[in-house]
């Protein structure tokens, strides 16, 4: 997506006959002109005052049908920009990896920006999600990032490592991911455990996701351990739940 997209200006008929109410029918209306195609990833919808004005609508009925299509993932509304058609939902297997590489083999555009990066002690409610003979060091590497696909904001990634493990605030900010990183120090992980929850998001997340309050998250906590079993990482991820999912394969 640029920010330089032109705005479309979409060829919609609303039937003030029908019992479907405005709003949805403009929101179906925009719906089909994203499904087939006339509205491609990253076109700009036209803004609310114009739509409005040519369809003869209220703001707030346009602004529902817009957030209906926020809310299904269709369409994100970016300050500076305006509302912007999104790619379809990223669905990503259940399996360790990472989400940075991820998303380039999916064939979208990852990017990051870095939110915090500090050494110290663990706060409390971290160092108890941890099993007591995990954390034999005093102080762990935080690092809280910003994950954007296609220069959507997708998550918000907290990741807590011993301070063993010599990455630096340059190494989480020169696009590698934080598993290749470790990759590269001669870490194998091999297994994870992950509990997968949902809730609303802080206002805060909400402004990170680009999101209006109240919004849905998903959020995992998966605590991650190298080939001979020793403790490598505690994650603490929230996504956007309208572009993220997680798909996984049970046998009976």
């Amino acid at each position: 997506m640029t920010q330089g997209a032109i705005a479309r200006e979409l060829d919609i008929t609303l039937d003030r006959s029908s019992s479907v109410p405005l709003y949805h029918q403009l929101a179906q209306s925009i719906e089909h002109a994203i499904t087939s195609g006339e509205l491609a990833p990253g076109d700009r919808l036209e803004n609310e005052l114009s739509l409005t004005t040519r369809l003869g609508l209220s703001r707030p009925t346009a602004r529902q049908a817009i957030q209906e299509l926020v809310k299904k993932g269709m369409l994100v509304r970016k300050r500076g920009v305006g509302t912007q058609v999104v790619r379809s939902q990223f669905r990503r297997d259940e399996r360790l990896s990472s989400l940075n590489e991820d998303l380039a083999k999916a064939g979208r555009v990852p990017s990051s920006r870095l939110l915090q990066f500090s050494v110290g002690p663990l706060d409390d409610d971290v160092r108890d999600a941890l099993e007591a003979d995990e954390v034999t060091e005093g102080d762990f590497v935080t690092i809280r990032r910003l994950r954007l696909a296609d220069e959507v904001p997708l998550a918000i990634l907290t990741n807590y490592l011993p301070a063993r493990f010599d990455i630096t605030r340059a190494d989480v900010e020169d696009g590698m991911s934080l598993y290749g990183h470790l990759r590269a120090l001669g870490v194998n992980l091999k297994i994870a455990h992950q509990r997968i929850s949902a809730r609303l998001m802080t206002e805060e997340e909400a402004e990170l996701l680009d999101s209006e309050v109240p919004s849905a998250c998903l959020t995992v906590e998966r605590t991650a351990y190298d080939d001979v079993g020793q403790f490598v990482e505690l994650g603490r991820h929230v996504y956007q739940a309208a572009h993220y999912s997680i798909q996984s394969s049970l046998v009976v």
